[in-house]
Formats: structure tokens, sequence, C-alpha cells
């Protein structure tokens, strides 16, 4: 096995159901941790947002330099790509006035743009040839502009399409099955299946996260930010801990 082989072992994880289960709790939080900082807190979107780059940048640091595949450190990354995620579509479809159309149509450019560059570049957008620090740059640039989409669509389809939390949830775990049935039953492209899930378990989030934490008279369940925030860190924490994953194969879909 040549290194190349062995770096994407290490780094990449294998794509099971507990890697899905723990990709939405983790946007989840996400959201409810976004808010506690942008909102509850009081330090406004763009403050947040300056605050969680600064995590998310660290973080996407140690991963690179990483040599081999780390659980909670990809999961960390992960955290901080959508929590950074949160309070930057906020801050650019509420600050700035675009609305979540305009946010959501701006950052589905942005999102196909990163993986034009990364095909033309690299010749693949697949997970599993993520062997190199360049290839993994654009896997995170990637993933930060997937989780910021999906915060403008979740909040997109919740409000602007008027489908409400529960409505918007039912409407993205539907799309989520469907995307499952063709990964087994269909011969559509695997990748082009991975990032429309990974696309998708955002907004899924999002809105899931917004349930938990808004007022009731705006549909939610007005739970506190930071305890809604603390239960999901906590269940993070178990499934890694209790149901250990391993790096994925090469070439492995």
């Amino acid at each position: 096995m040549d290194n190349a082989s062995k770096y994407a072992l290490s780094k990449v994880p294998e794509l099971t159901l507990i890697f899905w289960v723990i990709k939405i709790f983790a946007t989840t939080l996400g959201e409810t941790a976004g808010d506690a900082m942008s909102m509850s807190l009081n330090l406004g979107y763009l403050v947040s947002t300056f605050i969680f780059a600064a995590i998310f940048i660290i973080a996407v640091t140690a991963q690179i330099k990483a040599k081999q595949f780390h659980p909670y450190l990809y999961w960390l990354t992960i955290i901080a790509t959508t929590t950074v995620g949160t309070t930057l579509a906020d801050f650019a479809t509420r600050s700035l006035g675009i609305g979540y159309t305009g946010g959501s149509t701006l950052l589905f450019g942005l999102l196909l743009a990163s993986l034009m560059v990364w095909y033309k570049t690299l010749g693949s957008v697949s997970v599993n040839t993520v062997s190199t620090p360049k290839a993994e740059m654009f896997y995170w640039v990637t993933i930060m502009f997937s989780q910021t989409l999906g915060t403008a669509l979740g909040d997109w389809t919740a409000d602007t399409a008027g489908l409400g939390y529960i409505g918007a949830a039912l409407i993205f775990g539907g799309l989520l099955v469907a995307i499952a049935l063709a990964y087994y039953f269909t011969s559509v492209s695997k990748t082009a299946l991975f990032w429309a899930a990974f696309i998708l378990t955002r907004p899924l989030g999002a809105v899931v996260g917004d349930f938990l934490d808004k007022p009731i008279a705006k549909g939610g369940l007005d739970l506190s930010r930071f305890s809604a925030s603390a239960a999901l860190l906590f269940v993070i924490v178990v499934c890694i801990l209790f149901f250990p994953q391993r790096a994925a194969k090469a070439g492995a879909h």
C-alpha cells in the first residue's frame, strides 16, 4: 500500500449508518450553538462568525496536519464548519438583507464553484481521493460551503416556503431516504449521492435545531439553546465512544 492510500485510510471515516447519524446530530448542534452565540449571548452574527471561523481554521489545520484518522478531531472539525456556517448564513441572509432565497442561491453557486474547481484541479471530488493536504483543503472548504448553504436552505424551506420546522424536516428527511434508496438500488454516481446527502443533512439539522430552540409562538419548543447544545454534544460523544469508526478504505463508496 502506498503512502497516499495510507493517508486516505487514516483521515476519512467510513461512510456507515453511524456516520450519518452523527452528521445529523452535528448539524443540529451547529444550529443551536450558533444561535446561542449570536442570539442568546447577544454577540451578533458577524462577531459570532469571526469566533467560529477562528475555531474552524484551528480545527482544519489540526485535521490536515494529523497523520492518522482521529474521530474526535474529525467531528470537532465538522461541528466547527456547521457552527460557522450557521452564523455566516444568518449574517448573509439577515444582516446583509439578501434574504433566504438570495442567500441560498448565492451559497449554492459557491458550493458548485468549489466542487468544480476541486474537480478541475485534482480530477475527482470523491471523498476516497482525499489523500493529500491539497485535496483535504478542497474537502473542508466544500463542506463549509455545504453547511452554510444548508442553514439558508433550511430557513427558506421553513419560513419563506411556509412549511414550518416539522414540515421542512419531513421534506429533507424524505429526500435523504430517497437518496439512500438510490444508493442501494440504482447506478447513480455514489459520489454525487454522497454530496447530495451531505448537503441535505445540514438543512435537516437546521430546522430540527430551530424546532428545539425557537419560541412556541413560532412553532418551536422554546428549549434553552445552551441545554439543547450540551445534550446534542453529549449524544455525539456517546456515539463516537460506543460506535467506534474506522477509516474508509481507498476506492470504497
